[in-house]
């Protein structure tokens, strides 16, 4: 008759240690909407200050000023687009400023590689308390996932029901569990930055459209011969392309920014589950 071996129960083995992370991210939909909101004032009262016109218009939600004393004001002439591209700016600095305080609070204190290094040591000398109280001192999400992952090894050093490749399973589940809950939270709002980083430039290229279109059905009205107010109808619409790709420029940057600390992270979390399984392997046989 074939061996059966011993499975891991209730009884000999306790549920995860590892709890959800509840955090709100009411951030996701207030900043979009606060940032919106706050680009139409800015192209709204300060662009389109009338003391910076030469020919203030009528109106509340779009007067139509003339003759822009500055560069500054000639913005507001790019037209309706200018507000949303401006509010797709904001959002790129929220959501950068709330990546990078997340990410650095996941990054923790000091380097990774001598966090792990310092694990190895005190698991190496059968220490597991020191090892807990490295994590505790780190308190990044690589030691968090490392300290879940250590409950579960000093557990299972105690454990005679199991074999010790079902133990180094357990601690393998246990290090998985703690991952999952990890990398969501160093991801999210990410999406935010990806998508603005292709939108903005789509936007930018209709506003530069629409503004190219108004500039030649007023040519065409005036039958075709006021080439100045041409010139200046398309170098208005152009204020919206070089708002959206310098904001998608931007987007771009913060992304890969933010990419490779989270890809950092992964690998240092993958590395600490390996360094748990691989060691209580060798060292309790």
């Amino acid at each position: 008759m074939a061996e059966t071996r011993p499975t891991a129960s209730a009884t000999s083995v306790k549920a995860t240690s590892v709890q959800p992370k509840r955090s709100g991210n009411a951030i996701s939909w207030l900043a979009p909407i606060i940032c919106v909101i706050a680009g139409y004032c800015i192209w709204r009262f300060l662009m389109g200050d009338p003391n910076g016109f030469n020919q203030p218009g009528q109106g509340a939600f779009w007067p139509e000023h003339k003759g822009p004393k500055d560069a500054f004001h000639r913005i507001y002439e790019g037209g309706i687009i200018v507000p949303l591209l401006i509010g797709m700016l904001l959002m790129v600095i929220t959501f950068s400023i709330e990546r990078f305080l997340t990410i650095s609070k996941a990054l923790g204190k000091g380097s990774i590689a001598d966090f792990i290094r310092k694990v190895q040591y005190h698991l190496a000398n059968r220490n597991v308390d020191a090892a807990l109280a490295e994590c505790d001192k780190q308190r990044g999400s690589v030691a968090n996932v490392m300290k879940a992952g250590l409950r579960r090894y000093k557990e299972m050093i105690n454990v005679t029901e199991l074999d010790t490749e079902q133990k180094v399973i357990a601690i393998q589940k246990e290090v998985e569990e703690a991952t999952a809950l990890e990398l969501p939270m160093l991801q999210k709002n990410l999406v935010f930055l990806s998508t603005i980083t292709s939108v903005g430039t789509l936007i930018a290229l209709l506003g530069t459209v629409i503004g190219m279109i108004r500039s030649f059905s007023a040519l065409g009205e005036e039958g075709g011969g006021n080439a100045g107010a041409l010139a200046v109808g398309i170098s208005e619409a152009l204020y919206n392309t070089a708002l959206g790709i310098g904001t998608s420029a931007l987007a771009l940057i913060m992304y890969n920014v933010f990419t490779t600390k989270i890809d950092s992270i992964t690998y240092g979390i993958d590395e600490s589950g390996f360094t748990l399984t691989q060691s209580f392997a060798s060292l309790y046989k």
